[in-house]
């Protein structure tokens, strides 16, 4: 695999500080856009999809965009490990597992989970992933907060595996949501313009778990004139959260006269029961979307904000700077392997099994 290459940053990005000086080729880029039949858009709004869960793989999704920079700074760094932290099925963690081994350097997982007993971590989804890569995996309680408790527990981990090993690690945060990783979105939006995002659409709509993705493209939408309308879909914690967060992105690269409020639209009250946690109304609507247009979607991330994208169309549409929606699929499709997903698939589709047992006879 080709490692380091230089990154050349786009013009209009150049003032920034932070910018990264190389880049990993992880990703496989210009994923298609085409249109979408999303059921339940009223009529006056045309829906397109931007296939990010078409990035790879088992590299798929949108934390490989991130992982192209955060990977090469731990290469540049000559680290031996990395860290990260996430949910027990998190996409996030899988991705970074996988780009590590490609690499060559050791995956260390902190993964959150009401599970008390380590025998009963399973090997489903993404934790089959994160196995078959050789994954150290920490488990630790489901609610800890990232700067109070993971964070301390990777910096502990860090300087642990230094003493054992002799070898540097390197610290990835959730959701690979820091000012190197923003670079990944960054070049996504230089994707999209050139596949005519300006000329073709009037806003864009994504889900938002850690805050990268959303602070990516809505600084890119400012620094080139904010000409769409970028608008994120929150499925964990709540707004103050995520403009807390996104206000520090902006000062930490040299943007401290912007807000968050100012570029960003951040949709709150889709994410159900929580993060991670799924309604059986959800679930139908995975169901019904896969069925009726073909798109697979997660029940964490995509799912949760396809729905509240569908349901913000009917009931807050002066929200949106026009008709002509661009989804951007964030992936996520190991997640639909839990095991969430089995009861209302089965129940859907039970009609559509029929046994045949001979070749002489009509299938029942």
């Amino acid at each position: 695999m080709s490692k380091l290459l230089p990154y050349v940053c786009p013009k209009w990005a150049q003032n920034l500080n932070h910018i990264p000086k190389y880049r990993i080729q992880l990703a496989n880029p210009d994923t298609p856009i085409h249109r979408w039949s999303l059921p339940g858009t009223p009529s006056k709004f045309e829906v397109s999809i931007k296939r990010d869960d078409m990035t790879g793989s088992t590299l798929s999704g949108n934390k490989v965009r991130k992982l192209e920079f955060l990977m090469a700074d731990a290469v540049s760094r000559k680290c031996g490990h990395v860290i990260t932290c996430g949910g027990v099925q998190s996409n996030h963690c899988r991705a970074t597992a996988v780009a590590a081994r490609q690499l060559q350097l050791q995956p260390h997982l902190l993964l959150r989970t009401d599970v008390q007993d380590q025998s009963k971590i399973g090997s489903e989804g993404n934790l089959l992933l994160d196995r078959l890569c050789g994954s150290n995996m920490y488990i630790v309680p489901r609610k800890s907060p990232y700067e109070t408790e993971l964070k301390p527990r990777m910096e502990t981990l860090a300087k642990k595996l230094r003493e054992e090993t002799g070898k540097e690690a390197y610290l990835v945060p959730v959701g690979g949501s820091n000012s190197v990783g923003l670079f990944g979105y960054i070049t996504v939006f230089e994707e999209l313009i050139s596949q005519g995002l300006f000329d073709q659409f009037d806003d864009i709509v994504f889900a938002c778990g850690s805050g990268g993705t959303a602070a990516g493209l809505a600084i890119s939408n400012h620094l080139t004139g904010s000409r769409i309308r970028c608008h994120a879909i929150i499925v964990c914690d709540d707004k103050a959260y995520f403009t807390d967060h996104i206000n520090q992105t902006l000062c930490s690269v040299g943007l401290d006269t912007v807000h968050c409020q100012d570029i960003l639209d951040i949709i709150e009250g889709h994410k159900g029961r929580g993060y991670g946690l799924s309604t059986s109304e959800e679930l139908e609507f995975i169901m019904n979307v896969s069925q009726q247009s073909g798109i697979m979607l997660d029940p964490v991330y995509s799912g949760k904000a396809a729905r509240g994208l569908m349901e913000e169309l009917r009931s807050n549409p002066d929200r949106f700077q026009g008709n002509r929606i661009l989804f951007l699929h964030t992936g996520g499709v190991f997640g639909m392997y839990d095991g969430s997903l089995d009861s209302v698939v089965k129940a859907e589709t039970k009609d559509l099994v029929h046994m045949w047992p001979s070749i002489d006879s009509s299938p029942e």
